[in-house]
């Protein structure tokens, strides 16, 4: 492994494990907009800041994971031709439009027209943790 590989790979690390902190995070607080009470419009307005503030936070995040993995793939041949890539990948795409959903979810709570429950929120936030899990297994253990 050259010195150039391990930064790479340090920084993809870093980028990941970045976005995923927003990824937890970002559901969480819809979670909380949802159990806002509706006539306690300055702290659904604090929430809504928060989470299009955290939104804008995590694109950087997600493009630069991504830049980074892209790298570590094509200019390294990390997981080149392995089963195991291909389903990361389809797990990142799945990540990537779980992101943009999130997007469309703020503009949707920020006029009024979700109407998710705090529960459905509470299964939506288990997402990213089933994706990391599954990456995990993927990256490490490299079952197929």
């Amino acid at each position: 492994m050259t010195n150039g590989f391990l930064w790479i790979k340090t920084l993809h690390l870093m980028f990941v494990i970045s976005w995923f902190a927003g990824l937890f995070y970002l559901p969480r607080i819809f979670v909380n907009l949802a159990m806002v009470p509706a006539d306690s419009t300055a702290e659904r307005d604090r929430l809504l800041l928060m989470a299009r503030k955290l939104y804008r936070f995590m694109m950087p995040l997600m493009v630069l994971s991504l830049v980074f993995g892209l790298w570590l793939w094509i200019g390294y041949g990390v997981g080149k031709g392995s089963g195991w890539m291909h389903a990361k990948l389809a797990i990142v795409i799945i990540l990537i439009g779980f992101q943009h959903g999130c997007g469309r979810l703020i503009k949707k709570l920020a006029v009024g027209a979700d109407r998710h429950s705090h529960v459905w929120f509470r299964w939506f936030n288990e997402v990213p943790t089933i994706a990391l899990l599954l990456t995990l297994v993927l990256v490490v253990i490299k079952p197929f």
